[in-house]
């Protein structure tokens, strides 16, 4: 490993950390330590990245800005591609925008916004990066990211680089192609159009208003935890079963919202998922629906699973 740390220093590749936790990482404040973590500088740097990962045969996966994401408390083996301030670039032509995969949603929301824009006002309030967003088709108000995606710009695991259309990527209900392959969203292309920009802030705010008062931003959370099984909604499922405020370790269910899992007391991945399958059981044998994890659950194993 000696050796691939000096071929990462040798080429540039950007910022290298060993051993670094990934609760650092995280918006949930949770996750034991990468082997490595990498923030590749570029996309060049990145396709090198890849690269070198091929060559030595190392595990990896990437994040982006750590919502969605479950990180065990073991860690993760092998590379950790963090997508940052390198990999975001915006480019607006006209109606069209071309940008980076570590590019923040919610400040793509608002620059496009104030650019009187129209379409990515659902997105206002993801607390992700354009990659993730991709990858999980991610959306809220009746809209997602596959209502405005012409194409993106995939890198794959054997460093091959691809332009990949909305049909291409298979969008589904919060998937896509890229949870079935190992593949990054370096950039994507979004098809939006002009509209009236005081009405398109208007909106925005509205939305940003009201995730403030139903969604508990107050203690550290990956967003929403389950899938809606449609045409229940996971929410509204645990609430009437009665665990608002259930607490397991340092992990509760909101008090705010049912579908999200908050960090109260320094928890622990385990305490999140021991609460994930008493959710789950509960509303199976009190509703006989199974309800599947929205979020994604990656890591070593817990010595105790």
């Amino acid at each position: 490993m000696e050796q691939f740390i000096q071929q990462l220093r040798e080429k540039n590749i950007g910022k290298v950390l060993v051993q670094e936790p990934l609760a650092n990482h995280t918006t949930w404040k949770i996750g034991g330590p990468a082997e490595f973590l990498v923030e590749p500088k570029d996309v060049e740097a990145l396709k090198e990245l890849m690269i070198l990962i091929r060559q030595n045969k190392i595990p990896w996966r990437v994040i982006g800005r750590g919502s969605n994401l479950l990180v065990s408390d073991s860690g993760i083996e092998g590379v950790v591609i963090k997508l940052g301030d390198g990999i975001s670039h915006l480019e607006i032509d006209g109606e069209e925008i071309k940008v980076g995969g570590g590019f923040s949603v919610i400040k793509l929301a608002m620059v496009i916004s104030k650019k009187g824009l129209s379409g990515l006002e659902f997105a206002s309030g993801i607390p992700g990066s354009v990659g993730g967003a991709v990858f999980m088709n991610a959306g809220a108000h009746g809209s997602d990211i596959s209502q405005i995606l012409t194409k993106a710009h995939i890198l794959f695991e054997d460093g091959t680089m691809k332009w990949l259309t909305n049909e291409e990527l298979q969008f589904s209900y919060r998937t896509s192609r890229l949870q079935k392959e190992k593949a990054i969203c370096v950039e994507a292309v979004f098809q939006l159009k002009a509209g009236d920009r005081d009405e398109i802030v208007k909106v925005m705010q509205k939305n940003k208003d009201y995730r403030r008062v139903s969604q508990p931003w107050n203690y550290p959370c990956a967003g929403s935890v389950f899938r809606n099984p449609l045409p229940n909604y996971a929410g509204q499922l645990i609430e009437k079963a009665g665990l608002k405020g259930f607490q397991l370790g340092g992990a509760q269910v909101s008090e705010m919202h049912g579908n999200f899992i908050v960090n109260v007391a320094e928890a622990k991945a385990d305490d999140v998922l021991k609460l994930i399958q008493h959710i789950k059981t509960t509303i199976r044998d009190e509703f006989e629906v199974e309800i599947e994890t929205e979020v994604e659950i990656v890591g070593k194993k817990q010595n105790n699973d």
